[in-house]
This record gives C-alpha cells, sequence and structure tokens, in this order.
C-alpha cells in the first residue's frame, strides 16, 4: 500500500508548500523550473523539508528522464547502469542521488566525469554539510541551495493538505511535535488512523509511544540522541555518552556525523581547560575517516571516554560570540593606527604602525570598544 506521505506528493510548485526563498517569486529553483535550466545541483537540509519533491518536480518541468538512488545501497555499477543506457532519446538524463553524503570519495570520484561531461545532470540531497561531504571537484560543478525547517504555519498547511479531519489543538500539536519535518507529521497521521480510526492530540500522543512507529536515523530520533550524546559528555557523564554512542553506531549512524560533533564539541566545551581535546577529537575523526567501521568504533569510544573525563571551559566559545554581537552591532570600527599595516612611504607618514610595541599592555581593540572584556576564565 502507497504510504500517505507519496500519495499528497505535490506535483508541482503550485501545491508546494514552503522554502520560499528558493520557490518564490523570482528566487532561483522557481526561476530554473519554469525557464528549464538544466544543471547540477545539491539540495542540503534537514529531513521531511521537500528536496525529494522539488527534485521531482524539477526533472519533470524539464521533461527529463530521472533515476532516484540512495547512495545508503547504490554503487558504481548503478550509475554505469544509468549512463550506458543506450535508449534512443533526446531527453536528459537526471540522477537523484539521496544522501549523497553517503558516497565515499571513490564513488564520488567514479561519479564526477559523468557530471563534468553533461551525461548526467546530478541532483544530490543531503542532511550534512556538503563543504565536508561531497569532494571539492563535484562540489564546483554543482550549486548548492538550503532547506530550512518547515514553519508552524507550513506545517499546518501541509497537514491540511492530506485531508485527515483533526481539531485544531490536534494539528497544532502535531506540528510542534513534528519540528519541521513534514514527512514525520504525515507519516503519524497515517499511523495514528490505522491504530485508533481518529486523530486527537491523546491518539497522537498514544501513537508516539507506540512501536508501531519504526526507527528513522534519520528523523526526530536521530537528533534526539545526538543531542543526548553531546549532553552526556558535557555533564561528564561517560556510560551514558558510550550508552548513546553505541546506540548511533547499532543504528547505522554514520561515524564521520558522530566524530564532526565531537571535534566541535572539543572546542565549544572543553576549550582552554584541555586545549589537546581538539587534537584527540580531530585523530579520531582521522582515524574514522581512514579506517572506517567497524574498527573507528573503538577510536570514537576512546574518544568519547576522554573528552567525557576531559574539564569543562566555554570561555573561549563565549568570548568569541561576545565579540560577534559587537562586530554586527558597530560594523567595522576604525581599526588604531598603531597596529595598522604600514606598507608604503605614505601610510608611514600617516602614523601606520607608529607607536607599536611588541608587547604592549594598551589595548589594541578599536575606539569605541576599547575597554571591552569578552574573554572571562570559567
Amino acid at each position: 500500500m502507497e504510504p500517505l506521505a507519496n500519495k499528497i506528493r505535490p506535483k508541482n510548485l503550485e501545491s508546494f508548500v514552503g522554502q520560499g526563498h528558493l520557490v518564490g517569486e523570482y528566487k532561483p529553483l522557481k526561476v530554473a523550473i519554469e525557464q528549464k535550466h538544466l544543471f547540477s545541483f545539491i539540495l542540503w537540509g534537514p529531513p521531511g523539508v521537500g528536496k525529494t519533491t522539488l527534485a521531482r518536480i524539477y526533472a519533470n518541468a524539464l521533461n527529463a528522464e530521472m533515476y532516484e538512488l540512495s547512495a545508503v545501497s547504490a554503487g558504481k555499477d548503478d550509475i554505469r547502469k544509468i549512463v550506458e543506457d543506450r535508449q534512443p532519446t533526446l531527453r536528459p538524463k537526471v540522477l537523484f542521488l539521496d544522501e549523497i553524503h553517503r558516497f565515499n570519495k571513490a564513488q564520488q570520484d567514479f561519479l564526477l566525469p559523468f557530471v563534468e561531461s553533461g551525461r548526467l545532470t546530478l541532483i544530490g540531497a543531503t542532511t550534512e554539510n556538503p563543504s565536508f561531504e561531497v569532494i571539492p571537484a563535484l562540489l564546483s560543478r554543482c550549486r548548492v541551495f538550503t532547506l530550512n525547517e518547515l514553519p508552524t504555519q507550513d506545517m499546518e498547511k501541509i497537514i491540511q493538505q492530506t485531508g485527515i479531519k483533526m481539531k485544531k489543538d490536534a494539528k497544532e500539536w502535531l506540528a510542534n511535535m513534528a519540528n519541521g519535518d513534514a514527512r514525520q507529521a504525515i507519516t503519524m497521521i497515517e499511523n495514528t488512523i490505522k491504530l485508533y480510526s481518529k486523530v486527537t492530540v491523546e491518539t497522537l500522543k498514544d501513537t508516539l509511544q507506540s512501536k508501531f512507529l519504526r526507527y528513522d536515523k534519520q528523523g526526530e530520533e536521530h537528533y534526539n540522541t545526538i543531542s543526548a550524546f553531546i549532553k552526556s559528555m558535557r555533564a561528564s557523564q561517560p556510560d551514558a555518552a558510550l550508552y548513546y554512542l553505541a546506540r548511533m553506531i547499532d543504528s547505522g549512524e554514520d561515524p564521520k556525523f558522530i566524530a564532526r560533533r565531537m571535534v566541535i564539541f572539543a572546542s565549544e566545551d572543553i576549550g582552554l581547560a584541555q586545549p589537546t581535546a581538539l587534537v584527540v577529537a580531530n585523530e579520531v575523526f582521522r582515524a574514522c575517516e581512514t579506517i572506517g567501521l567497524p574498527e573507528c568504533q573503538i577510536n570514537l569510544a576512546h574518544g568519547v571516554t576522554y573528552l567525557c573525563l576531559c574539564k569543562k571551559d566555554r570561555s573561549a566559545y563565549y568570548a568569541y560570540f561576545k565579540a560577534l554581537e559587537d562586530v554586527k552591532k558597530f560594523g567595522n570600527l576604525p581599526i588604531p593606527l598603531k597596529i595598522r599595516n604600514a606598507p608604503t612611504k605614505l601610510m608611514d607618514e600617516l602614523g601606520y604602525g607608529t607607536g607599536y610595541e611588541k608587547y604592549d599592555k594598551e589595548s589594541y581593540l578599536p575606539e569605541k570598544i576599547k575597554g571591552k572584556k569578552y574573554l572571562k576564565r570559567e
């Protein structure tokens, strides 16, 4: 039986909800679809915000032959079959590669010449930052469009499209629970109808607790688990952190995704208390890249335990964002003359660099904020 999310999937931009910065009037994807521009691009955003739907709308508008693959299960042979398909046609070939971040470097290298030559037009979809996960040569041949979580008003419009009757309080509860993920909201409605025949706040809550819902490592459970993992490390609880690490690995989470969060954590939460934490976290990330599963789970466990046991100090993190606030508030304040570069005689005569001493105790901040102290050690 076809899932409800597929049944109500929009076939054109007129019925598509959300992502106005991409598909609103005169916005890039709308223009590309209306004017039938053929080019490769990557859709980057959280789950359930319209990546697959936009890819299909685009391919359909260009009357293209669309091939859909998931990088989780596809490989070089699947791409080779598409490219070598010799059936006579003048229609362009569009490859929609879901979870493109799961393709390793060798697989992306194999794909590159087909995209470069135009034999394939690539639409990649990813929940991960393409700058980290897509090789530079392939990334440079694709535009990147960033999709946002769907706001509550858009979620309510999509819930309305299901045609399932429910009271306003149930609609609002569901829109908030789904946290910007339309697919999750639609699946909740479908499962609730199967279990209870009607959708209310109470039946939605009962369905959420039911084992009827399958674990989706790209959905809410994915974000809940990584959140619990980070908070366990922050609280210096290695047992809890190792449990959530094991849970993520067992569910098929990408070890590089976990290691990347550890690198961020090392600077954000440990910082100046143990500067070598960043070195350890980077080496764990490197191990995940070069060794891979199953062995790299040992490296992850080692790194997680180390980060948990480190003292914590967020002062550098806080200091930077306080400085950033002043940058945004005051703009480009004049830099003191004594610390400016003086590459020409005229600049030297104007006083650039004059009075500078290597170990000066006078503040080098711009005059307007000279007394500011951003860094406060914890």
